[in-house]
Protein backbone atom coordinates (compact mmCIF):
# COMPACT_ATOMS: atom_id res chain seq x y z
CA UNK A 1 0.00 0.00 0.00
CA UNK A 2 3.02 2.29 0.28
CA UNK A 3 3.52 4.64 -2.63
CA UNK A 4 6.76 5.03 -4.53
CA UNK A 5 9.00 7.85 -3.36
CA UNK A 6 10.26 8.65 -6.86
CA UNK A 7 9.12 11.79 -8.57
CA UNK A 8 6.65 11.59 -11.41
CA UNK A 9 7.75 12.04 -15.02
CA UNK A 10 5.16 14.80 -15.40
CA UNK A 11 6.13 18.09 -13.75
CA UNK A 12 3.40 20.42 -12.44
CA UNK A 13 2.92 23.71 -14.24
CA UNK A 14 2.12 25.43 -10.95
CA UNK A 15 2.28 24.69 -7.23
CA UNK A 16 0.12 26.39 -4.65
CA UNK A 17 0.11 26.24 -0.85
CA UNK A 18 -3.33 26.11 0.74
CA UNK A 19 -2.03 25.91 4.34
CA UNK A 20 1.10 26.58 6.40
CA UNK A 21 2.41 23.01 6.43
CA UNK A 22 4.71 21.98 3.57
CA UNK A 23 2.46 19.00 2.78
CA UNK A 24 -0.57 21.24 2.22
CA UNK A 25 0.02 21.91 -1.44
CA UNK A 26 -1.62 21.69 -4.83
CA UNK A 27 0.32 20.44 -7.87
CA UNK A 28 -1.45 21.85 -10.93
CA UNK A 29 -1.09 20.39 -14.45
CA UNK A 30 -2.48 22.54 -17.26
CA UNK A 31 -3.48 21.60 -20.80
CA UNK A 32 -2.25 23.59 -23.79
CA UNK A 33 -5.56 25.49 -24.05
CA UNK A 34 -7.31 25.36 -20.68
CA UNK A 35 -10.08 27.86 -21.38
CA UNK A 36 -13.26 26.45 -19.83
CA UNK A 37 -11.54 23.15 -19.01
CA UNK A 38 -13.04 20.74 -16.49
CA UNK A 39 -10.99 19.98 -13.38
CA UNK A 40 -9.98 16.58 -12.01
CA UNK A 41 -8.72 16.73 -8.41
CA UNK A 42 -6.69 13.72 -7.21
CA UNK A 43 -6.04 12.70 -3.57
CA UNK A 44 -3.13 10.29 -3.10
CA UNK A 45 -3.11 7.23 -0.86
CA UNK A 46 -0.54 5.76 1.48
CA UNK A 47 -2.28 4.28 4.57
CA UNK A 48 -3.06 7.82 5.82
CA UNK A 49 0.59 7.94 6.99
CA UNK A 50 2.62 8.06 3.77
CA UNK A 51 2.46 9.09 0.14
CA UNK A 52 2.95 12.25 -1.86
CA UNK A 53 1.07 14.04 -4.63
CA UNK A 54 3.92 13.75 -7.16
CA UNK A 55 4.38 9.97 -7.02
CA UNK A 56 4.43 8.38 -10.52
CA UNK A 57 1.47 6.07 -9.85
CA UNK A 58 -0.58 9.07 -8.73
CA UNK A 59 0.25 11.36 -11.62
CA UNK A 60 1.88 10.01 -14.78
CA UNK A 61 -0.84 8.06 -16.62
CA UNK A 62 -3.59 10.37 -15.40
CA UNK A 63 -1.84 13.53 -16.60
CA UNK A 64 -1.05 11.90 -19.93
CA UNK A 65 -4.69 10.98 -20.49
CA UNK A 66 -6.76 13.74 -18.88
CA UNK A 67 -4.45 16.72 -19.41
CA UNK A 68 -2.61 15.99 -22.64
CA UNK A 69 -5.30 13.97 -24.43
CA UNK A 70 -8.55 15.31 -23.01
CA UNK A 71 -7.71 18.90 -22.05
CA UNK A 72 -8.55 18.73 -18.33
CA UNK A 73 -6.82 20.66 -15.59
CA UNK A 74 -5.44 18.03 -13.19
CA UNK A 75 -4.69 18.93 -9.56
CA UNK A 76 -2.87 16.52 -7.24
CA UNK A 77 -3.47 17.31 -3.57
CA UNK A 78 -1.00 16.94 -0.72
CA UNK A 79 -2.28 16.84 2.85
CA UNK A 80 -0.96 16.40 6.38
CA UNK A 81 -0.32 12.82 7.48
CA UNK A 82 -0.91 10.65 10.54
CA UNK A 83 0.44 10.91 13.26
CA UNK A 84 0.95 14.68 12.81
CA UNK A 85 -2.83 14.97 12.44
CA UNK A 86 -5.76 12.58 12.70
CA UNK A 87 -7.88 11.29 9.82
CA UNK A 88 -10.72 13.74 10.49
CA UNK A 89 -8.24 16.59 10.07
CA UNK A 90 -6.98 15.03 6.84
CA UNK A 91 -10.52 15.19 5.50
CA UNK A 92 -10.63 18.86 6.45
CA UNK A 93 -7.35 19.39 4.57
CA UNK A 94 -8.80 17.81 1.44
CA UNK A 95 -11.93 19.96 1.76
CA UNK A 96 -9.84 23.11 2.14
CA UNK A 97 -7.75 22.10 -0.85
CA UNK A 98 -10.94 21.61 -2.83
CA UNK A 99 -12.17 25.06 -1.84
CA UNK A 100 -8.86 26.56 -2.96
CA UNK A 101 -9.05 24.77 -6.31
CA UNK A 102 -12.55 26.11 -6.86
CA UNK A 103 -11.34 29.62 -6.00
CA UNK A 104 -8.28 29.48 -8.27
CA UNK A 105 -9.73 27.54 -11.21
CA UNK A 106 -10.78 30.64 -13.17
CA UNK A 107 -7.21 31.96 -12.91
CA UNK A 108 -6.06 28.75 -14.60
CA UNK A 109 -8.67 29.07 -17.35
CA UNK A 110 -10.70 26.23 -15.87
CA UNK A 111 -14.39 25.96 -14.99
CA UNK A 112 -14.86 25.41 -11.22
CA UNK A 113 -18.42 24.23 -11.88
CA UNK A 114 -17.02 21.23 -13.79
CA UNK A 115 -15.00 19.57 -11.05
CA UNK A 116 -14.66 15.86 -10.28
CA UNK A 117 -12.89 14.52 -7.19
CA UNK A 118 -10.83 11.31 -7.23
CA UNK A 119 -8.77 9.43 -4.64
CA UNK A 120 -6.92 6.15 -4.20
CA UNK A 121 -6.70 3.93 -1.11
CA UNK A 122 -6.51 6.22 1.95
CA UNK A 123 -7.25 9.09 -0.42
CA UNK A 124 -10.27 7.16 -1.69
CA UNK A 125 -11.55 6.87 1.87
CA UNK A 126 -11.20 10.63 2.38
CA UNK A 127 -12.95 11.30 -0.94
CA UNK A 128 -15.77 8.89 -0.06
CA UNK A 129 -16.13 10.50 3.37
CA UNK A 130 -16.57 13.98 1.90
CA UNK A 131 -18.79 12.72 -0.93
CA UNK A 132 -21.07 10.84 1.47
CA UNK A 133 -21.64 14.02 3.47
CA UNK A 134 -20.64 17.08 1.41
CA UNK A 135 -21.62 19.39 4.28
CA UNK A 136 -18.20 18.56 5.76
CA UNK A 137 -16.54 20.15 2.73
CA UNK A 138 -18.94 23.07 2.66
CA UNK A 139 -17.95 23.82 6.26
CA UNK A 140 -14.39 24.31 5.02
CA UNK A 141 -15.42 26.72 2.28
CA UNK A 142 -15.90 24.30 -0.62
CA UNK A 143 -18.92 24.15 -2.89
CA UNK A 144 -20.52 20.86 -3.96
CA UNK A 145 -18.77 19.27 -6.94
CA UNK A 146 -20.12 17.06 -9.73
CA UNK A 147 -19.16 13.69 -8.22
CA UNK A 148 -16.29 11.44 -7.22
CA UNK A 149 -14.22 8.44 -8.33
CA UNK A 150 -13.27 6.25 -5.36
CA UNK A 151 -10.31 4.00 -6.23
CA UNK A 152 -10.28 0.88 -4.07
CA UNK A 153 -11.07 1.80 -0.48
CA UNK A 154 -11.61 -0.96 2.06
CA UNK A 155 -12.57 1.51 4.81
CA UNK A 156 -16.00 2.57 3.61
CA UNK A 157 -17.60 1.24 6.81
CA UNK A 158 -14.93 2.22 9.30
CA UNK A 159 -16.90 1.13 12.36
CA UNK A 160 -17.42 -2.40 11.03
CA UNK A 161 -13.82 -2.59 9.83
CA UNK A 162 -12.42 -1.79 13.26
CA UNK A 163 -14.63 -4.38 14.99
CA UNK A 164 -13.39 -7.32 12.94
CA UNK A 165 -9.94 -8.68 12.29
CA UNK A 166 -7.96 -6.03 10.40
CA UNK A 167 -4.50 -4.87 9.43
CA UNK A 168 -2.48 -3.07 12.10
CA UNK A 169 -2.23 0.04 9.95
CA UNK A 170 -5.93 0.72 10.60
CA UNK A 171 -5.25 0.93 14.34
CA UNK A 172 -2.54 3.50 13.70
CA UNK A 173 -4.86 5.50 11.45
CA UNK A 174 -8.18 5.27 13.28
CA UNK A 175 -7.20 4.69 16.92
CA UNK A 176 -9.25 2.80 19.50
CA UNK A 177 -12.25 5.05 20.15
CA UNK A 178 -15.58 4.02 18.54
CA UNK A 179 -16.69 7.65 18.37
CA UNK A 180 -13.63 8.47 16.25
CA UNK A 181 -14.35 5.51 13.96
CA UNK A 182 -17.88 6.75 13.40
CA UNK A 183 -16.76 10.31 12.74
CA UNK A 184 -14.65 9.21 9.76
CA UNK A 185 -16.89 6.44 8.44
CA UNK A 186 -18.41 7.17 5.00
CA UNK A 187 -21.20 4.75 5.86
CA UNK A 188 -22.00 6.39 9.18
CA UNK A 189 -21.77 9.91 7.69
CA UNK A 190 -23.90 9.08 4.64
CA UNK A 191 -26.43 11.85 4.00
CA UNK A 192 -29.36 12.14 1.57
CA UNK A 193 -27.38 14.88 -0.20
CA UNK A 194 -24.46 12.56 -1.03
CA UNK A 195 -22.75 13.15 -4.36
CA UNK A 196 -22.58 10.60 -7.22
CA UNK A 197 -19.75 8.10 -6.80
CA UNK A 198 -18.01 5.52 -8.97
CA UNK A 199 -16.51 2.89 -6.66
CA UNK A 200 -13.62 1.12 -8.43
CA UNK A 201 -12.50 -2.03 -6.64
CA UNK A 202 -9.61 -4.45 -7.17
CA UNK A 203 -10.69 -8.07 -7.58
CA UNK A 204 -7.19 -9.23 -6.68
CA UNK A 205 -7.30 -7.62 -3.24
CA UNK A 206 -7.47 -10.09 -0.38
CA UNK A 207 -9.75 -8.09 1.92
CA UNK A 208 -12.56 -8.13 -0.66
CA UNK A 209 -12.95 -4.43 -1.28
CA UNK A 210 -15.46 -5.26 -4.03
CA UNK A 211 -17.95 -6.71 -1.54
CA UNK A 212 -17.47 -3.67 0.69
CA UNK A 213 -17.94 -1.32 -2.28
CA UNK A 214 -21.14 -3.12 -3.29
CA UNK A 215 -22.50 -2.88 0.24
CA UNK A 216 -21.73 0.83 0.43
CA UNK A 217 -23.23 1.47 -3.02
CA UNK A 218 -26.41 -0.24 -1.89
CA UNK A 219 -26.64 2.02 1.13
CA UNK A 220 -26.05 5.11 -1.00
CA UNK A 221 -28.83 4.07 -3.38
CA UNK A 222 -31.19 3.26 -0.51
CA UNK A 223 -30.60 6.77 0.84
CA UNK A 224 -31.56 8.23 -2.55
CA UNK A 225 -28.08 8.81 -3.94
CA UNK A 226 -26.15 7.43 -6.90
CA UNK A 227 -23.26 4.97 -6.62
CA UNK A 228 -21.92 2.44 -9.10
CA UNK A 229 -19.33 -0.28 -8.53
CA UNK A 230 -16.67 -0.94 -11.17
CA UNK A 231 -14.72 -4.13 -10.36
CA UNK A 232 -11.34 -4.52 -12.09
CA UNK A 233 -9.10 -7.60 -12.50
CA UNK A 234 -6.20 -5.64 -11.03
CA UNK A 235 -4.23 -5.32 -7.81
CA UNK A 236 -4.72 -2.49 -5.34
CA UNK A 237 -1.74 -0.57 -6.70
CA UNK A 238 -2.61 -1.26 -10.35
CA UNK A 239 -6.07 0.27 -9.91
CA UNK A 240 -4.25 3.54 -9.32
CA UNK A 241 -1.18 3.30 -11.57
CA UNK A 242 -2.99 2.00 -14.66
CA UNK A 243 -5.86 4.47 -14.64
CA UNK A 244 -5.27 6.71 -17.63
CA UNK A 245 -3.66 4.00 -19.73
CA UNK A 246 -5.54 3.08 -22.94
CA UNK A 247 -8.15 0.40 -22.43
CA UNK A 248 -11.58 -0.50 -21.11
CA UNK A 249 -10.84 0.56 -17.53
CA UNK A 250 -9.98 4.15 -18.40
CA UNK A 251 -12.86 4.27 -20.87
CA UNK A 252 -15.33 3.25 -18.14
CA UNK A 253 -14.07 5.97 -15.80
CA UNK A 254 -14.24 8.46 -18.68
CA UNK A 255 -17.88 7.57 -19.29
CA UNK A 256 -18.74 8.21 -15.65
CA UNK A 257 -16.89 11.54 -15.61
CA UNK A 258 -18.44 12.62 -18.90
CA UNK A 259 -21.90 11.81 -17.56
CA UNK A 260 -21.23 13.96 -14.50
CA UNK A 261 -19.95 16.86 -16.61
CA UNK A 262 -22.94 16.63 -18.93
CA UNK A 263 -25.21 17.03 -15.94
CA UNK A 264 -27.18 13.87 -16.68
CA UNK A 265 -26.56 12.26 -13.29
Amino acid sequence: MLLAAALADAAPDRQWAYGPDSTQRLDVYLPARPQGAPVLVMVHGGAWMYGRPDAPNVVDAKVSHWVRERGFVFVSVGYRLVPAVDVATQAQDVARALAEVQRLAPDWGADPQKLVLMGHSAGAHLVALLSADPAQAVAQGARPWRGSVVLDSAALDTEALMQRRHLRMYDRAFGSEPAAWRAVSPTARLAPASLPMLLVCARERRDDSCAQSAQFAGRVQKAGGHATVLPQPLSHSEVNARLGEPGAYTQAVDRFIDTLLAGTR
